[in-house]
């Protein structure tokens, strides 16, 4: 059973390193990089990251989520606002957020303060998604419990039918409790495996407009 070779399950480290010279001084031009590589590499869902949220109590939660912009103003997810996640940001705005990319013995992590995107920007990436995705952030509870399967699938076709009865087929309004959410990122770590387990880690802390670059200890 896999659960019995828990302790015993490891994996070695390429001897690829990271320096503070190679990480430079700009983090996002690194994050760039990075994720370039992961997507050549055809790495599954390059874009794929645990967010972490706490309560106002500080109990934690962590899921996936899907980033989807990041640049100097912030990392953009989106999601449910009456979503465990988003009530939680609400009452405590700030989270933390891993990427893992296993194949090249990467991770990136970033944390800081969140707050929504504007209603503009909601509303454009809603409309970018297929219809199909509208149709279920627009008919599904989030984090709420539901009956059944088949009570959430009714939920859908409700919505789909509304839309077929409206004057333009196959497009949807965004609802006002769905859109994005920007975490302000002040703190970002590259991890780098290595072999023994003597990782490489380099943090960019942010100083006003500047960012103070220091390496870590594994």
């Amino acid at each position: 059973m896999a659960l019995d070779r828990l302790a015993q399950m490891r994996v070695s480290y390429a001897d690829r390193g990271l320096s503070k010279r190679d990480a430079g001084a700009d983090p996002l031009a690194l994050f760039s990089t990075w994720l370039n590589n992961a997507v050549e590499a055809e790495i599954a869902e390059p874009n794929a990251m645990a967010l972490a949220t706490a309560d106002e109590s500080g109990a934690p939660s962590v899921r996936i989520v899907l980033l989807k912009k990041l640049d100097e103003a912030g990392a953009v997810f989106y999601t449910n606002y009456a979503s465990r996640k988003g009530t939680e940001i609400a009452s405590n705005p700030r989270a933390a957020a891993v990427m893992l990319w296993h194949d090249l013995g990467r991770q990136v992590r970033f944390e800081g303060k969140v707050e929504p995107v504007s209603d503009a920007e909601s509303d454009a990436y809603f409309a970018s998604r297929p219809f199909g995705s509208q149709v279920s952030a627009a008919s599904s509870p989030q984090s709420h419990p539901v009956d059944s399967r088949g009570s959430l699938e009714e939920l859908r076709e409700d919505v789909r039918e509304d839309v077929r009865e409206g004057t333009a087929a196959n497009q949807l309004e965004r609802p006002s409790q769905w859109g994005g959410f920007r975490i302000i990122i002040d703190q970002f770590e590259f991890w780098q495996g290595r072999p023994d387990r003597l990782h490489d880690r380099i943090r960019f802390v942010r100083a006003g407009s500047k960012w103070m670059v220091d390496r870590l200890a594994p």
